[in-house]
């Protein structure tokens, strides 16, 4: 299986550690596309090219490839979001983690979209148990 692993870049990268433990274990299912999301040594601003338009073109190469798109979905990210979106216009099976805070909440987009399984989740173990449920049908 070719799964997109999609979390926040430019948007925050205070998440780096947990979608780093959401890609190994991803990884017990299949290929992890991109793998590089959860590189702890990515800064803000990417780093893994200069070139925007590269990145833009690789990401969807990829993303159309995949069979699945799981997405960490708590630090808001413009990116993300055009990535579940082109992945729900794809016909793709989507699931979005996302944890609950003060002051927070989820895009009405994304949780009153109907082809998008959301789960709302406070620890790794939690996530861990929906990315099963997810992909045991897939």
């Amino acid at each position: 299986m070719k799964i997109y692993f999609a979390g926040s870049i430019r948007g925050g990268r205070g998440d780096a550690p947990l979608y780093k433990e959401i890609i190994d274990y991803l990884k017990t299912y299949g290929t992890v596309l991109s793998e590089q999301v959860g590189d702890l040594s990515l800064s803000e601003k990417g780093g893994d090219s200069d070139n925007d338009r590269y990145i833009h073109d690789r990401d969807m190469k990829w993303l159309t490839s995949a069979d699945v798109l799981v997405a960490e979905v708590t630090t808001p990210s413009l990116g993300v979001g055009y990535e579940i979106g082109n992945a729900v216009q794809q016909s793709k099976q989507v699931l979005c983690l996302y944890r609950k805070g003060e002051g927070k909440s989820l895009s009405a987009m994304i949780s009153g979209c109907p082809d998008i399984t959301n789960v709302e989740y406070t620890t790794l173990e939690e996530a861990k148990k929906a990315i099963d449920v997810f992909l045991k049908d897939i």
